[in-house]
């Protein structure tokens, strides 16, 4: 367990509004970011509830900073009141490609927004990484759902360097044909990505083509499949919370930018 007591409040990063857990030790050094991006329709505190159950499996010997941001859509409108998302989605065309049977149409799919999402949390990444003196090699990015998609696409087109770790919750393949080519510059990041054989959302085929583009670029995948629907397994926390654990512990000489 994490020996140190932390803290949640709210601040504007960047144009995304965060919750932040924080060290209530201002003279902690910190050893690591974590970065957690929700899903479509989920509201920006989400995730929060991860940091708990994060430092509780961790052991860490510096201080971490973990940052869940709001994502910039609201879904009022949409029938969803207090619904955020990363950018809109068709739900009648991805029920219908489901229905049918045409998961491919998910994995070509280059959604109309994702530059705005990508741009927006590499922004706020970026000062919260610079706030702490800290690079990517100390940063860790997660995300469920849509906000997974998000993440991996920034790993690979959107920061000046992958992140450390990369925790890929009920996500998928989208963008095949831009992240493709790009895909080998995960090779050294640190890779959790869960999935249920029984999601109704996300069918279980559209994680593994994901897995299976990563793996061919050479990269290292803890692949956790589990029997369940669109939600975070225990085993894929506990995975995330050791690699937090082996970046945060790195010595310290080997982080600043």
């Amino acid at each position: 367990m994490t020996p140190h007591s932390y803290a949640f409040t709210r601040k504007t990063i960047g144009r995304l509004s965060c919750g932040v857990v924080h060290p209530t030790d201002e003279q902690l050094p910190i050893g690591s970011v974590a970065v957690f991006c929700h899903g479509f329709g989920a509201s920006g505190d989400d995730l929060v509830g991860l940091a708990e159950e994060i430092l509780h499996l961790a052991t860490l010997q510096m201080g971490t900073v973990m940052v869940f941001p709001e994502a910039p859509l609201d879904l009022d409108e949409q029938g969803i009141p207090g619904g955020r998302a990363w950018w809109m989605l068709s739900i009648q065309r991805l029920i219908d490609a489901m229905e049918q049977g045409h998961y491919e149409l998910i994995k070509d799919s280059v959604p109309d927004g994702i530059d705005m999402a990508r741009d927006h949390l590499v922004e706020t990444v970026q000062l919260v990484l610079e706030s702490v003196g800290l690079g990517p090699d100390r940063l860790l990015l997660g995300g469920f759902s849509q906000g997974a998609m998000l993440v991996v696409d920034t790993s690979l087109r959107g920061l000046p360097a992958p992140p450390a770790a990369l925790s890929i919750y009920s996500g998928c393949l989208i963008c095949q044909r831009i992240w493709q080519p790009l895909a080998a510059k995960l090779r050294d990041t640190a890779i959790v990505q869960s999935h249920g054989t029984q999601d109704p959302i996300l069918p279980f085929q559209t994680a593994r083509w994901l897995y299976d583009l990563l793996v061919e670029a050479g990269c290292t995948v803890n692949f956790i499949q589990f029997s369940g629907g669109h939600t975070i397994p225990w085993e894929a926390v506990e995975s995330t919370a050791k690699n937090l654990t082996d970046l945060t512990n790195a010595p310290r000489s080997h982080a600043a930018n």
